[in-house]
């Protein structure tokens, strides 16, 4: 049941405050600081969609001073120049960060050289000493942004379990790649959402759990956002035009889709459920709902 309620004439989405911290997270974390100590580096995975929303400050203080590579998968979903963009002002501030899409094998290569200067002093380091080491990697960041499949294409094949959603690793697994390891490790967010705004960028990916999110609240932002920035998706694929308001345009989309039931109403929920998947599937478009500004004051 959609709730709305009027404002200056137009219809807004009173939205249900998200927060998400399942009991496996706080184990998760207490494994991962137990385990730092013991790598050499961290692969951080963010989602090119969402850089500064799938980033959690608290997997970069447990770091502390390990370098950290940052990939940002599924860029093959995101709008390019913003992904260059992000890359960019992760690199200003000394780090190295990487785009990539896991699940095809064109990123290998870049991936490979990234994780490689990662430890590139280490690595010239034991050469002089005359001996050849395993070197190390946790892998970490908040869920479904496709760490386990991010190790699977470094390792050549499918070691770690992935899936389409939120809190598919439960553990930890080590990964034999080469002559490296890779830790993988449980999505963790936050334990708490301060910005409602980016906990929602979460939502729209599938990094937070779908069976406690409002998919009214969660749709409606979604169009609401996507008007704002990419327009001609909208148009493209449902036959939006300007000027409509998110339930206006959830309307269009079940008009377009066919999803009406008996006595012409919308069927409003096969609706929301499109939007979402189109978008996390990548059939709207190109889309990178983040902005630089949003990751402002952030320490990479």
């Amino acid at each position: 049941m959609l709730k709305l309620f009027a404002f200056y004439g137009r219809f807004k989405v009173i939205m249900k405050h998200i927060q998400w911290f399942p009991g496996h997270m706080t184990k998760a974390m207490r494994m991962m600081e137990e385990n730092v100590a013991v790598c050499d580096g961290i692969i951080y995975v963010l989602d090119a969609r969402c850089p500064a929303a799938s980033y959690n400050p608290k997997l970069k203080k447990m770091a502390g001073a390990k370098p950290i590579l940052y990939v940002l998968n599924k860029s093959d979903l995101a709008d390019a120049n913003k992904t260059d963009g992000f890359i960019k002002l992760i690199q200003s501030s000394g780090a190295i960060a990487v785009k990539a899409t896991a699940t095809g094998a064109s990123s290998k290569k870049s991936l490979m050289a990234a994780v490689d200067k990662l430890v590139e002093e280490k690595r010239k380091k034991s050469a002089e000493k005359g001996y050849n080491r395993t070197f190390r990697f946790m892998v970490v960041g908040v869920p479904n942004t496709g760490k386990s499949t991010v190790i699977n294409l470094l390792a050549g094949s499918k070691r770690a379990i992935t899936g389409d959603k939120a809190g598919v690793t439960k553990s930890k697994q080590w990964i034999r790649c080469g002559t490296f390891e890779l830790l993988d490790t449980p999505g963790t967010m936050p334990p708490a959402f301060e910005n409602q705004y980016l906990a929602m960028h979460l939502a729209f990916v599938g990094s937070i759990n779908d069976d406690i999110l409002d998919f009214d609240d969660v749709a409606l932002k979604l169009l609401e956002e996507t008007a704002e920035r990419y327009p001609k998706y909208l148009n493209e694929r449902y036959g939006i035009e300007g000027g409509l308001t998110p339930v206006e345009m959830l309307e269009k989309v079940c008009l377009r889709r066919g999803f009406i039931l008996k006595g012409k109403e919308y069927d409003y929920e096969r609706g929301e459920r499109a939007v979402v998947d189109d978008f996390r599937k990548g059939r709207l478009g190109y889309i990178t709902l983040d902005l630089p500004e949003d990751a402002e004051g952030y320490v990479f």
